[in-house]
């Protein structure tokens, strides 16, 4: 690792330790990691200790396993699934422990594997995880962030013009850039950052919208807001009120749609990479909330899958508005990472919506939940539709409308 990086993974492990999970002393970390990322996962482990952390558990992923398993497993076999590990996540959450995700994936890695194994995994996962994602993740009861890591095959989808020894430090570049690190006081770009969010999401919630109408190329959708819906962006708080960010880098405010109110349809604006596949030009038709159709000019397949993992995943569990002049959005580059390409632009989830978009949501029983207009599900998949060509308004209580967006801009200040 040469010196211009590691001082970089300083900036970067600082960043994340103290903002993103905003770790507090005697509080435990988990680490979930490609094993390509190993330098930098050393670096955020001594940070973390350095601000006190009682002990970092680090495991390593290492995605080719995965597909030699798509290569060589049994067919019969991909039910299979290690349930220690979601009991390992749910024993450390009870006691309080932050939890850091660093992604970094081949966006290709299942490109002509069978769509209904690929599928059926990602089910299975989904499914056993809910105990921890749903009780945990999904109401912010503990402090979690998610952040990203340069590797060789996602670098060479996103600058493939560069040559090949090249090509992972553009990325790396990218993703220092995207959260701010060239600033000369990153961790203070980032506090006026997420005050400018807030500012946002105050406007929102002050305004009470019953519904968002969206227009676009391709896209004539009526999105309904339940009574009680809570904008949230930028920072949040866990259940011992430990303010962290959850996403770095994040440009979103996200809200809870109602989950029987969304009709019309919607187009993507950028590719879904969704277990490896690279799902393409598509859009969704709602009615009454429910996804009835499905068109997609590749991956349809895997999409309609998708749609179908249950009676949630037809429906939307979140939508977030993104300005298109975000600096995702003005780097020009589609990053084949939800991650990155969800803050780039406008954007909608199939499948689980966040408990704390409710009020009350966090300690609603899931009936009720559902009752008020809360989409439960195993899955939740962002997809992005927004654009310099989208307008959207906000429908007020009295049935009249006013500006949110207009060409893919802020139509209000905050």
């Amino acid at each position: 690792m040469n010196d211009d990086l590691g001082q970089s993974f300083e900036k970067y492990a600082d960043l994340v330790i103290k903002v993103g999970l905003n770790l507090q002393a005697d509080q435990r970390l988990v680490i979930r990691v490609p094993v390509e990322a190993t330098e930098l996962t050393r670096v955020l482990t001594a940070k973390a200790y350095d601000v006190g952390c009682r002990y970092v558990d680090v495991s390593y992923a290492d995605e080719e396993l995965e597909l030699i398993r798509f290569e060589h497993a049994p067919k019969d076999s991909f039910e299979e699934f290690p349930t220690w590990r979601v009991k390992g996540m749910i024993e450390r959450a009870e006691e309080g422990a932050a939890f850091l995700s660093i992604s970094g994936n081949n966006p290709d890695l299942l490109k002509g594997q069978d769509t209904d194994l690929v599928a059926l995994t990602r089910k299975v996962a989904s499914e056993q995880s809910k105990p921890f994602s749903r009780e945990f993740i999904s109401k912010m009861t503990v402090n979690w962030c998610v952040i990203s890591a340069a590797v060789a095959p996602w670098a060479a989808r996103v600058f493939p013009e560069a040559p090949a020894e090249e090509q992972v430090g553009k990325l790396w570049d990218a993703i220092f850039q995207m959260c701010r690190l060239d600033e000369a006081d990153p961790t203070a770009a980032w506090q006026d950052h997420i005050e400018t969010l807030e500012r946002r999401r105050a406007y929102l919630n002050g305004k009470a919208y019953t519904a968002l109408k969206y227009t676009a190329p391709g896209t004539d959708l009526t999105l309904g807001l339940p009574e009680g819906h809570i904008w949230k962006g930028g920072v949040d708080a866990n259940a011992k009120g430990t303010l962290f960010v959850p996403n770095i880098p994040t440009e979103e405010v996200f809200t809870i749609p109602h989950c029987q109110r969304t009709d019309g349809m919607v187009s993507s604006t950028k590719p879904l990479n969704y277990g490896g596949t690279l799902i393409e030009n598509f859009s969704l038709t709602f009615q009454e909330g429910r996804v009835v159709g499905v068109e997609a000019e590749s991956g349809r397949d895997v999409l309609k899958k998708l749609v179908e993992t249950d009676e949630g995943a037809a429906r939307l569990g979140e939508v977030a508005l993104v300005p298109n002049s975000s600096p995702i959005s003005k780097f020009g580059k589609l990053f084949y990472n939800t991650l990155f390409d969800e803050n780039a632009s406008n954007h909608v989830a199939l499948g689980q919506a966040y408990n704390v978009c409710l009020e009350n949501g966090e300690t609603m029983p899931e009936e009720s939940f559902t009752e008020a207009g809360g989409n439960t599900s195993v899955t939740h998949v962002d997809f992005m539709i927004g654009s310099g060509e989208m307008d959207i308004d906000g429908v007020l209580t009295d049935g009249s409308t006013e500006a949110v967006m207009r060409s893919g801009e802020w139509a209000f200040e905050a």
